[in-house]
């Protein structure tokens, strides 16, 4: 690289357009180097902690690796099986949920648009209004919020 004068005693190397570029991706590999740091550190750490911790005891205690369950032995299996009607209840609550949180912005708009096309507004919302409460039937007559059969 070819050198420029600043002033008569100092020397800097002139930089070109890429590696003024290239520059400007130094923060972001130092964060990326420190997370990357973080995520192997922490784990390192807490095992030689816990190994430093438990350095007196001897024998392996079976009640340490039990699940802690509000002071109660635990009973069964920690993941039980679930009836697929939960899975249905839950998914028609999310369905139902992220339909109804399209109304707000029409809602907002609505006072806007009344002035202009009333109609227009009020029928596309009728509309979609419409079809949510024929999805809301079907899935009443299918017997999807009846939890036990």
């Amino acid at each position: 690289m070819p050198l420029q004068p600043m002033a008569p005693f100092l020397m800097f190397p002139v930089m070109d357009a890429a590696d003024a570029q290239l520059q400007e991706y130094i923060p972001v590999l130092m964060l990326a180097g420190l997370g990357i740091l973080t995520v192997v550190a922490i784990p390192v750490l807490s095992l030689l902690i816990g190994n430093f911790a438990n350095r007196h005891r001897l024998t392996h205690q079976q009640m340490k690796d039990t699940a802690y369950e509000c002071g109660m032995k635990p009973i069964g299996s920690g993941t039980p099986r679930l009836s697929v009607s939960f899975y249905l209840v839950a998914m028609l609550f999310i369905l139902f949920d992220i339909e109804v949180v399209f109304l707000y912005p029409w809602a907002v708009v609505f006072r806007e648009q009344l002035a202009s096309n009333a109609a227009t507004i009020l029928g596309s919302m009728a509309t979609f209004i419409a079809v949510l409460f024929v999805g809301y039937l079907y899935a009443l007559r299918k017997g999807a919020f009846e939890w036990k059969k």
